[in-house]
């Protein structure tokens, strides 16, 4: 039986590997066609505006898109990335980033402090981690004010009888041991323009996020149904960790009513 240890090691070098060898493609493959990501990001910066953020921690930034788009829309704002490819940092360092916006890391094992940031956010990073609700209870604790996910709903990719099928084996409790039979027992599938990835949902981590945060915003940033998780193939969740009227203060909630 193969070493469960060994398997994810061995699955973290072939998505090493592949970044390695398309970073100097991986803008243009990762670009202008990530609508939802644009999307979710741009509403991540509103959020952050009305909660008086002025720290952001982004993982699995690759060559910095997130970064630069705080940069431009919030220059105040004191922004790092965490990005363990350091072909991809690379990239990032001759766009204009310095070694102190983007440093390598482990999103599952976070070198901060507790409550550093004031928001933690990854852009289509978990799906390419082994255990994501550890990068999740990475960024809970890592997080002052809130955590932003921009994310896949597997559950919700497909025609409307594939995601019943695949929504059914769910909720029998069988979705992670049917993957891993489709997969050939690896777990995970590898694809020319995504490298490697695991069948992921931000429905996955939602009881995890709900334990630690006050209350939870969610979006489509591609057009889908009331149903999120039955009918969104990404989705964008903001965790706010305390209420509201704490995070803008006071004075300002009283205004808002």
């Amino acid at each position: 039986m193969t070493d469960p240890k060994l398997a994810m090691q061995s699955a973290i070098e072939i998505q090493r590997d592949y970044y390695a060898q398309t970073a100097d493609r991986y803008d243009g493959m990762h670009g202008a066609d990530n609508i939802e990501h644009t999307f979710a990001l741009h509403f991540m910066l509103s959020a952050c505006k009305y909660l008086g953020v002025k720290s952001i921690l982004d993982i699995g930034s690759g060559t910095g898109r997130t970064l630069f788009g705080v940069k431009a829309a919030m220059p105040e704002v004191t922004v790092v990335g965490v990005e363990p490819s350091p072909e991809l940092r690379n990239i990032g360092y001759s766009k204009g980033l310095d070694e102190a916006e983007l440093v390598d890391g482990d999103a599952m094992k976070l070198s901060f402090r507790e409550e550093s940031f004031d928001l933690v956010c990854e852009f289509g990073a978990l799906h390419h981690i082994p255990v994501p609700s550890e990068a999740v209870a990475e960024m809970l604790r890592v997080s002052r004010k809130a955590i932003f996910i921009s994310d896949c709903n597997n559950f919700g990719r497909g025609n409307s009888l594939e995601r019943f099928i695949k929504q059914s084996i769910n909720a029998a409790g069988l979705w992670p041991l049917f993957y891993k039979l489709r997969t050939n027992g690896k777990g995970y599938a590898i694809s020319e323009e995504d490298g490697l990835a695991y069948s992921y949902s931000v429905f996955n981590d939602l009881k995890q996020i709900q334990s630690a945060c006050a209350s939870i915003h969610m979006l489509n940033p591609q057009s889908a149904g009331p149903n999120l998780y039955r009918t969104a193939s990404h989705v964008a969740l903001l965790g706010l960790k305390h209420p509201i009227s704490q995070l803008i203060g006071g004075e300002s909630a009283s205004h808002m009513a």
